[in-house]
């Protein structure tokens, strides 16, 4: 494709607007309560926190756009934006009310995000299939930082300075994974510090946005939240675990006791079935034994259940002779789960925890490409703003059709949020002409139409 004429730029159109999507997501919003849940929780005082649900609102609405920063927010303040949104703020004007948080309105804050993710379970099908089973996945991230001005930056177990970065996701084998719960920490922190309670918040929330009681709900995550307080949050919670277990002693001496004959090959990369067997033939196995944890604690801190361990053959075998290990010739990855699960499908289940992983690139790839302020509580309110802009844009994504609802953020702002739009007045009625012939006309259209539809939700 080539260019064939000679343009010259003016912006001088001020009925234009670069997001056609983006009215139909904060419709949604305000339908599923989001201004009245601010204004019921928020109370930054000042003039920095009046308005609150406006400049809330505001700052979502750019994170959605693409914003990543404190002032990318001006992207919202072009053309017809005027016209389509009320309330609009300046870019200084929304960074000093992030300024006004304190750690007490930033749980508010996220007292906020639970709220709308609830209310959105009910306008949007995102928890589809949470009746049968659903995932609860624990993990956190350090968002690297630069200078010396960040409160809160250390140095990590990654040895990269920054912010420790907390979330709780929730998906089903049927709905893409949304987020229930974040928490902003030092960088510094042991990742496994607060996640009890992170857990229990995210169960409650999961219990109000399931209309039906949940099916089988399962707690995963690596081992850094091996510990006996997550595990006991999961529990009491109604919940099942899954867990990486750490490779200490008692791990260890519990693997070397498993007989050969128990290893039992499974589907893995490089795998083929013999159908004459009826077996896999690959490099993986895995094997069970019962098994009692965190027995160097008292008694009451003891959790027995099953530890599922996979094996994988060392792709160099003189590796494990040159370091004296007790375990030579393959990698070892062992599960702690109380999972009902027959072995090979709860082994399977835990390593899709991995899905977390694309819900941290994803934020990192928006909102999260920046701890945007110097104030801790700032960053903290913008992660806490950037989870809800990840939730609408699934809902959204979802509402438009079931294939863009499991879709990268980035793919649905390009093909539903950034549609350039021309705003008119035409037989006193406000339309908004979009392009024509564009590839997800259909999509974006079956968006508007159910934003529009369903009445607001009274608070709760």
């Amino acid at each position: 494709m080539r260019v064939c004429h000679t343009l010259e730029p003016v912006f001088d159109d001020p009925n234009l607007i670069a997001f056609g999507g983006l009215p139909a997501v904060m419709t949604l919003a305000e339908h599923a309560g989001l201004h009245d849940l601010v204004d019921d929780r928020v109370t930054v005082p000042g003039t920095a926190g009046a308005n609150a649900s406006v400049k809330v609102s505001a700052i979502i609405a750019g994170m959605i756009a693409g914003a990543d920063s404190i002032s990318d927010l001006d992207v919202l303040r072009h053309g017809g934006m005027g016209r389509v949104f009320t309330g609009q703020r300046a870019a200084t004007t929304l960074g000093t009310h992030l300024r006004g948080y304190r750690f007490g309105h930033v749980r508010q804050l996220d007292a906020v995000a639970a709220r709308l993710l609830v209310r959105l379970a009910r306008v949007s099908p995102i928890l589809t299939g949470a009746e049968q089973v659903v995932y609860v996945d624990v993990d956190d991230t350090i968002r690297e930082t630069h200078g010396y001005r960040k409160q809160g930056a250390a140095y990590g177990y990654s040895r990269v300075k920054g912010l420790n970065a907390q979330l709780a996701i929730v998906s089903t084998p049927l709905a893409a994974p949304v987020i229930a719960a974040t928490r902003l920490r030092k960088g510094n922190i042991d990742s496994g510090h607060g996640a009890a309670r992170l857990i229990g918040d995210t169960l409650a929330t999961l219990r109000k946005a399931v209309p039906t009681t949940p099916g089988l709900v399962i707690v995963r995550a690596d081992s850094a939240y091996f510990r006996h307080d997550m595990i006991a949050a999961a529990t009491t919670g109604g919940a099942r675990f899954s867990v990486t277990a750490r490779m200490n002693k008692a791990v260890v001496r519990a693997i070397a006791g498993i007989e050969e004959a128990s290893w039992t090959m499974i589907r893995y990369r490089d795998a083929i079935y013999d159908g004459v067997e009826q077996r896999w033939i690959s490099e993986a196995e895995v094997a069970e034994v019962p098994f009692t944890a965190f027995t160097s604690h008292r008694q009451a801190h003891h959790v027995t259940a099953r530890l599922i361990v996979r094996r994988v053959k060392r792709l160099n075998p003189h590796t494990a002779k040159t370091q004296g290990e007790l375990l030579p010739g393959y990698r070892y990855h062992p599960i702690f789960t109380n999972t009902t699960l027959a072995m090979v499908q709860a082994e399977a289940a835990h390593r899709d925890h991995a899905i977390i992983e694309a819900v941290i690139a994803d934020l990192k790839d928006g909102p999260l490409a920046h701890a945007p302020s110097g104030k801790f509580t700032a960053n903290a309110a913008w992660l806490a703003l950037a989870s809800i802009a990840f939730n609408l844009t699934r809902a959204a994504a979802r509402l438009a059709s079931a294939t863009l609802g499991r879709a990268r953020t980035a793919t649905v702002r390009r093909t539903l949020i950034q549609v350039a739009g021309r705003i008119a007045n035409q037989a006193r009625r406000w339309r908004l002409h979009l392009p024509a012939h564009w590839p997800w006309q259909d999509e974006l259209d079956t968006l508007y139409t159910a934003a529009l539809g369903p009445p607001a939700l009274t608070a709760s």
